[in-house]
């Protein structure tokens, strides 16, 4: 079994590289979606992605419970992708419904940490390969306002804690991957 994490930028190309290592494993795979359509342009880009995506692979949305499904289609026989972990991370970040405040200290829900750790704990068990895409939104201009800053303080560390889990981290841009830790894919 490989855990394979799979950084980018917004466009970088990520997700589509994920899909070949998914296609060149020739293993059953389940493709567990973390994107809820809040709008009509995220209704469009949830379309676009399952257009792109073989039909003979089994897709499962769940914008939560990301540890939970992991464990439940667990096989060795199948590679699990999971696209994306920043959408998850948001998703729990404004699970509680909260009105964040744009300065001082954000007080996280207590599911934000409860699935996070078990998400950590699922992969270290899980009998698939896993296939994580995450996005890397450090990089830039540090962002304005409170909630805007904790999540990418979040998103850093999310990474940091999946890379460590994973055999191989790979970083793309331009469409390029470029391996960061472990075997080339």
């Amino acid at each position: 079994m490989t855990r394979t994490l799979v950084l980018g930028g917004a466009r970088s190309g990520k997700s589509g590289y994920a899909d070949r290592l998914a296609i060149e494993s020739g293993k059953e795979v389940v493709y567990i979606a973390t994107a809820t359509a809040g709008d009509a342009e995220m209704a469009t880009r949830i379309a676009h992605h399952r257009a792109g995506r073989p039909s003979e692979w089994t897709t499962v949305e769940e914008p939560l419970a990301l540890g939970n499904q992991l464990l439940r289609w667990s096989s060795p026989d199948r590679l699990i992708l999971v696209d994306c972990l920043t959408l998850w991370l948001s998703n729990l970040l404004f699970s509680s419904g909260e009105q964040y405040p744009d300065v001082g200290e954000i007080t996280l829900p207590a599911l934000f940490h409860e699935q996070q750790d078990m998400l950590a704990s699922a992969l270290t068990k899980c009998a698939s390969d896993v296939v994580l895409v995450s996005n890397e939104v450090g990089m830039g201009i540090m962002p304005f306002g409170a909630i805007s800053r904790c999540f990418v303080d979040e998103q850093g560390r999310l990474n940091q804690a999946m890379a460590a889990l994973c055999d191989r981290a790979v970083f793309v841009a331009a469409g390029l991957p470029l391996m960061l830790k472990g075997a080339p894919c």
